[in-house]
């Protein structure tokens, strides 16, 4: 039975009944009722009422190469047809993930050639965590089990991934987060530089933050450091470029591996196939998912660095650790048929060489100085929009993340799909956009823009 046998209302209802949704305030959402999205094609999705909207989210920061790709789908059904499923347990393994890994060690910066797979970002996030603590175990070091990460950074929804993220709401939810791992001050100079500070000077202090952390603990205590390049779901914080060229030699003085969380990033999202290569980060694990097939299938993958990897092949012996669907035969087909459309269409060059400056410059140009708007950034098709209430102040409006929601439902009702984190409106493309579609989202988010200055004025 499809969904077409059932009115708006009726799935609406149905949902409240029995749906969680993730990351929600249930009572809200079951008062006003959510929206149902039907179908999608490019750039664009569609809800039950019919209303195109520009999807300036893919999805959830993963549908890269656009909706309605019929080659992904026949990817996936030929893979059913022959294979739907066998694990990698036992000492097997199935073509597809076999090859998908082979690609990926041909992507991925020098040095990273294992791969480990689950299906989302917070499993990988899991599996590294795990993976970093097991290798210092073997190198004969088990207290040197300490993770540094940063305030606001986010690492998934698991237990594990809430610990080693930032989000303080999420730690009290959780009551009682995994031990020893400590949060330090994240690099965005838009509210913590000091006055007068250069953005040079303030990337190398937010370093000094990591190593100040690694003195305190001691550095035979501290296993690794994990941030993300660009700090995604905490508001699209990118930090000064002076800012990981200082964390990697600090990493390296005091013998600390270096984990990058790219969940979000990896796979185009910053004009290079990882934003490893885009800031020159070396590092020693890589999380992966998201659009690694561009949301068409769930699967991450743990790029592991040779360091890691050596010691866990030649003195690890069994890893105790795996999921059932590691490498799952019909996700890492899908993953190879993304990954060649994606080579194919060059896509990772556009956004470096043309999206990419041109997203920035429209922004620089049409946003960034509307009365709301306190500052605009972005890097590749990745960028953030500010809510401010005093533009010379940086002054919020109260409460905290309110104003960008009234921004978030106009530009809806606009047709511009964003999300609202914070007072922050987040902007994360298909990086199939053309500069015509980035000067359609400009329009629409200008227009969004004034109808909420009229609205909070009248507060």
């Amino acid at each position: 039975m499809t969904y077409q046998n059932y009115s708006l209302k009726q799935l609406q209802q149905i949902d409240a009944a029995h749906h969680l949704h993730p990351f929600t305030d249930h009572k809200e959402l079951r008062e006003a009722g959510s929206r149902i999205i039907t179908h999608a094609n490019g750039p664009f999705i569609y809800d039950a009422e019919g209303t195109e909207i520009l999807d300036g989210m893919a999805g959830l920061w993963c549908v890269n190469v656009g909706y309605g790709r019929d080659e992904l789908a026949d990817a996936a059904y030929a893979q059913m047809k022959e294979l739907p499923y066998y694990n990698s347990f036992f000492k097997c393994s199935t073509p597809t993930p076999v090859l998908l890994s082979k690609k990926l060690a041909e992507l991925a910066p020098k040095g990273v050639a294992q791969v480990f797979y689950g299906s989302s970002g917070s499993e990988a996030n899991d599996t590294a965590l795990r993976l970093v603590r097991h290798y210092w175990a073997l190198e004969g070091k088990p207290d040197k089990n300490r993770i540094i990460s940063r305030k606001m950074g986010y690492h998934g929804s698991t237990i594990a991934g809430t610990s080693l993220g930032g989000m303080d709401l999420m730690h009290k939810q959780l009551g009682g987060a995994v031990p020893n791992i400590v949060h330090v001050m994240m690099p965005y100079a838009y509210e913590l530089a000091l006055p007068g500070e250069s953005d040079h000077d303030f990337g190398l202090r937010a370093a000094k933050a990591v190593e100040d952390a690694i003195l305190e603990a001691g550095a035979d205590k501290v296993a690794a450091f994990i941030g993300e390049p660009v700090m995604g779901a905490g508001g699209v914080k990118i930090p000064p470029m002076s800012y990981w060229p200082e964390v990697q030699r600090i990493c390296r003085k005091y013998d600390v591996l270096l984990m990058l969380d790219e969940v979000i990033t990896g796979y185009g999202r910053t004009g290079e196939w990882f934003a490893a290569q885009t800031f020159g980060i070396e590092p020693d694990t890589i999380t992966t998912a998201k659009a690694l097939t561009s949301g068409y299938q769930p699967l991450s993958a743990l790029l592991v660095g040779d360091r890691i990897a050596a010691t866990l092949v030649e003195k690890g012996g069994e890893f105790y650790h795996g999921y059932t669907y590691s490498g799952h035969p019909v996700a890492c087909a899908v993953a190879l048929k993304n990954l060649e459309i994606m080579e194919r269409e060059g896509l990772v060059d556009r956004v470096k060489n043309d999206t990419g400056p041109y997203f920035a410059q429209a922004l620089q140009e049409r946003i960034a100085g509307h009365e709301l708007v306190g500052e605009v950034r972005s890097i590749g098709l990745m960028g953030a929009i500010e809510i401010v209430k005093n533009r010379a102040t940086k002054e919020r409006f109260l409460p905290a993340g309110s104003a960008a929601v009234t921004v978030r439902d106009h530009a809806i009702a606009q047709g511009m799909m964003l999300r609202a984190t914070g007072d922050t409106m987040i902007l994360s493309p298909p990086l199939i956009w053309t500069r015509e579609t980035i000067d359609m989202a400009c329009e629409r988010i200008a227009r969004a823009l004034d109808l909420a200055l009229a609205d909070l004025r009248k507060k």
